[in-house]
């Protein structure tokens, strides 16, 4: 476990909660001397909670966030939370999305009057209907104590004002919630040295429990855990709700769908700016999810990957002039596309005609690719630039896709896993090249061999780790492979900021 410091104003403070050893007050903070010489991996990776009062710019609490940075700790709030709440405009630019929110909760009767005062303390509140409010407005500024005044004009409702809270100041009902919330927030503080089981790091698994099609099912994501404590890594499951405690975490590994306007991609960024060692980093879920942007990669690189053009929602040449040198049928893909969703197979001019304009509603611009018939996809897994599995996707009984949601359920072929050694050379190779574009993260290569030809269909920044599946060859060996990348680059960020 990472050790943690809560930073108060003064030790009394803290005196209607139960006693911590982690309470340090912010004098003795600012005190510390961190020497080179002195500092171990567990200072380097201590998690501190300011509570400080004094918050303004170059105040004192502004300092314990500052010199926490400087130090090499992650600190809850960081100093670029701090300068946004002192700015309303920066306020306002992170806040912009919660007016939907707001009209919902009006509409519901949960806003009253012409204002309303609510405190979120570590994105939780006493008012129940309010709850998401709060968890949003952590989410987007993460700061433990902070008061949001809201205010109804014209009939819509705003956020006139958000600023930090002082401790001291909560009346006793909101002490209790202080209290639990701080305990979920950081389990890490209420409990005793025995009861600590010694890890080096800490990784979070993003997961989400009601997502029909995860990237990897239960029993692989037991195997990641058992995988990372055996490696001396404290493995958690977390959701989109636990967004305020990445800071947390020394690592985030993200095994939930990803997309580019979802919060899969914002946990990315915010995990990454709080210096976690991020898979899928934003980088690859940028690059990879967007089709259209693989396809001009795969083309000016020079990497085998299937004919095709890319259709423009207002271009109003004729249609054979846009798909020149392209025959039927053919492949029509929204850009973000996953599972073989948004995929559509078009036999005849008409049709596709049809089909773009459907899909244009969405998109404004389309890829079409020759279709390439095959009984089973390649799939590559990549790990920092080195091959970890391959497995064949078979084609969904009596359709062209290995996933068909033609019917009331998702219907999806078989698979075969195979050592590596055992793959076509051209495939590998194929695979490898298409990967390095990227980075050096976690891949999943899809690719087709037609004839004598080997093509890249995409690049996958999340691919699939299922138990049963893709570990059919390794076993837990596989699952140890990912937590040991993981485990040698938060190594690396220790030496780094030493």
């Amino acid at each position: 476990m990472c050790p943690l410091r809560i930073v108060v104003d003064r030790l009394d403070d803290w005196q209607p909660y139960y006693p911590s050893e982690d309470l340090i007050g912010a004098e003795d903070f600012l005190a510390q001397d961190h020497r080179h010489r002195d500092a171990d991996d567990r200072d380097r990776t201590t998690h501190v909670i300011n509570l400080s009062s004094d918050l303004d710019y170059l105040g004192s609490g502004y300092y314990v966030s500052l010199l926490a940075q400087a130090r090499g700790q992650r600190v809850l709030p960081t100093v670029e939370t701090l300068n946004e709440l002192s700015r309303k405009a920066l306020i306002d630019l992170r806040l912009d999305t919660l007016a939907p929110l707001l009209g919902d909760l009006a509409r519901q009767g949960s806003l009253a009057g012409d204002n309303l005062t609510l405190r979120v303390l570590f994105g939780e509140c006493r008012e129940p209907a309010l709850a998401r409010l709060a968890r949003k407005l952590f989410e987007r500024l993460p700061c433990p104590l902070l008061e949001a005044r809201l205010v109804r004009r014209h009939d819509l409702w705003r956020l006139a004002r958000l600023r930090p809270i002082r401790l001291r100041d909560l009346a006793a009902e909101e002490q209790d919630l202080f209290a639990k919330a701080l305990n979920r927030h950081s389990r890490k503080v209420w409990r005793t040295p025995k009861a600590r089981r010694r890890y080096r790091f800490d990784l979070a698994i993003l997961v989400d429990p009601n997502e029909a099609l995860p990237p990897s099912n239960r029993s692989a994501l037991k195997a990641f855990i058992r995988a990372g404590r055996r490696l001396g890594i404290d493995v958690s499951l977390i959701t989109r709700r636990d967004a305020g405690r990445l800071a947390e975490f020394d690592g985030l590994f993200i095994r939930e769908t990803t997309a580019l306007d979802h919060h899969t991609y914002r946990l990315a960024r915010q995990a990454e700016h709080e210096g976690l060692v991020v898979i899928d980093a934003p980088r690859d879920i940028l690059r990879c999810t967007n089709k259209v942007y693989l396809h001009a990669l795969l083309r000016a690189r020079g990497v085998p990957a299937p004919e095709g053009a890319l259709l423009q929602r207002r271009d109003r040449r004729p249609l054979a002039e846009r798909i020149a040198g392209l025959s039927f049928p053919l492949v029509l893909k929204v850009p973000d596309g996953s599972f073989s969703r948004g995929v559509v197979k078009v036999e005849s001019p008409a049709q596709l005609e049809r089909e773009a304009a459907r899909l244009f509603d969405a998109s404004a611009l389309l890829l079409l690719q020759e279709w390439l018939p095959t009984d089973y996809d390649w799939r590559i897994g990549v790990l920092d630039g080195r091959v970890l599995f391959a497995s064949r996707y078979y084609m969904a009984r009596g359709h062209w896709q290995i996933y068909d949601h033609s019917g009331p359920k998702v219907k999806s072929g078989g698979f075969t896993t195979h050592d590596p050694t055992e793959v076509p050379a051209d495939v590998l190779k194929a695979a490898l090249k298409a990967t390095r574009l990227i980075g050096d993260g976690f891949y999943g290569v899809d690719l087709k061999q037609a004839g004598g030809r080997v093509v890249v269909i995409e690049v996958n920044d999340n691919p699939n780790v299922d138990a049963g599946v893709e570990d059919a060859v390794l076993g837990r060996t596989l699952y140890e492979q990912i937590m040991g990348v993981f485990l040698a680059r938060m190594e690396a960020r220790i030496r780094e900021g030493a």
